[in-house]
């Protein structure tokens, strides 16, 4: 059974063209890429305009779809962001690191069982121990950098360097002022190469200026840059709104649309700058680019015409926009209803980086670049479960079939789609397909088993 299809915006007279772009090359026969990796924090999957916003001004997200592919089924590892940034880097579900299923709590707050027993033991983090893309790039010979958002353990022994990056600038925690710098416990957030740093500016222009930067400077080998955004994530703060006085706790989650309109807006603007700087300095053609956000967007975002927010496995929780540029290797102006998830995009930076696994090691993820070329791939299931305090909500995905379970204490709820013909998830067939129903039930089980973690 086919997996996807692709969808061309271009007149028939055109398409023969496009399928020369569609065989991959033989890694001989062409240089490396460069690999630019932007994350977005909290950004809804209709948040836009090449996902159909009307409100908010994208121009730059919207030029990079027409010049690659559009997913239009393409999901983050978990409901939140530190999950999701743990699964990114080692291609695997987030599970089998242990203690990273929900976002790491301010000054590396434990919020759940697993993750409360790790912090009691200083080990709340990603552990240097863990395969992850940074380190596989550098001993393929890459340079490595992370500007922006790290959320993955306050303690230096968690810290980019410790994870193969050379360059790392960027808040340690998740929900750092954009003006201050510093996360709710007041306390500075921002740090470059380890050691904690005072900057002037907003953190959105901040994080743009380093990574264009680093392009501009980046010279001989390759390099892979992960650019971390922390918008549009609360507080919610436009690039005009320093005051005074420190936000409190509950003013940094209050915010209008508006506000929250102007937050990604600038950050669709940064990220025009950083792909002007690489086209300036000769890096675009063979830069492979990737656009995504690490969850679904919260109750101020656009995420129709999915339902749920961030914090759910609804598809509005987990399904996120996911944009790929590669000129002259991947077609432009393409949608595909390939289904994808973050871990995928791994196995394919470490395969077109000519990175290799240590032997016995494997990625939870599949080279979804391939897939997308045309070569095809196996067909798998996906699976999600993130926890915090006694809530905790699972899913698993089996071609159109969606199973989502939500525990609340002792209560639990369930569900039961077809995502293919219903993504907006109205119609709950708990009672109609029992079989199938039996059968994804009984794979989400056996998936908990397998990434249990070690530590």
């Amino acid at each position: 059974m086919k997996r996807h299809s692709l969808k061309f915006p271009l007149p028939l007279a055109i398409l023969g063209g496009l399928a020369l772009m569609f065989s991959w090359p033989a890694t001989a026969a062409v240089a490396r890429p460069n690999i630019v990796f932007i994350l977005a924090d909290d950004l809804g999957y209709g948040d836009i305009g090449c996902y159909g916003n009307k409100d908010i001004r994208t121009p730059d997200l919207d030029k990079l779809a027409t010049q690659g592919v559009r997913f239009s089924q393409f999901y983050s590892n978990g409901p939140e962001c530190t999950p999701t940034r743990t699964a990114f880097l080692t291609g695997r579900y987030q599970q089998r690191v242990g203690g990273m299923e929900c976002a790491l709590g301010v000054g590396n707050v434990g919020r759940y069982d697993d993750a409360i027993r790790l912090r009691e033991k200083n080990e709340m983090g990603l552990p240097a121990s863990e395969v992850t893309i940074s380190r596989l790039l550098k001993d393929a010979g890459y340079a490595t950098a992370i500007i922006g958002k790290w959320h993955l353990g306050y303690e230096p022994k968690f810290f980019p360097k410790e994870h193969g990056f050379d360059y790392w600038f960027g808040v340690i925690g998740g929900n750092a002022d954009y003006f201050r710098h510093t996360e709710q416990d007041g306390l500075n957030a921002l740090y470059l190469n380890g050691q904690p740093v005072k900057r002037e500016g907003y953190m959105t222009d901040l994080i743009t200026e380093e990574a264009v930067k680093y392009v501009e400077r980046a010279k001989g080998n390759p390099f892979f840059l992960y650019v971390a955004y922390t918008a549009p994530h609360a507080p919610i703060q436009g690039p005009n709104d320093r005051r005074e006085q420190a936000l409190t706790g509950s003013e940094r989650n209050q915010g209008d649309k508006r506000t929250y309109h102007t937050m990604i807006e600038r950050m669709d603007d940064g990220i025009g700058r950083i792909l002007h700087a690489l086209e300036a300095n000769g890096r675009a053609q063979n830069s492979l680019v990737v656009f995504t956000s690490d969850n679904g967007g919260t109750k101020l975002a656009r995420n129709e015409p999915l339902r749920g927010t961030k914090g759910t496995t609804f598809e509005g929780g987990i399904r996120v926009p996911c944009l790929v540029r590669w000129p002259g290797v991947l077609p432009a102006g393409v949608t595909t209803d390939l289904v994808g998830i973050t871990m995928d995009l791994t196995a394919s930076f470490a395969r077109v980086g000519g990175a290799r696994l240590p032997e016995g090691r494997t990625f939870d993820g599949v080279d979804i670049l391939s897939e997308v070329s045309g070569k095809g791939g196996p067909t798998r299931t996906l699976f999600w479960r993130g926890r915090r305090g006694e809530n905790t909500w699972k899913a698993v995905r089996e071609g159109p079939l969606k199973y989502v379970m939500e525990i609340k204490g002792d209560q639990r709820q369930e569900y039961f789609f077809d995502v293919q013909s219903d993504s907006a998830e109205k119609m709950n067939l708990l009672s109609a397909r029992p079989d199938d129903l039996t059968r994804l039930k009984t794979l989400l089980a056996d998936w908990e088993v397998a990434v249990r973690p070690r530590r």
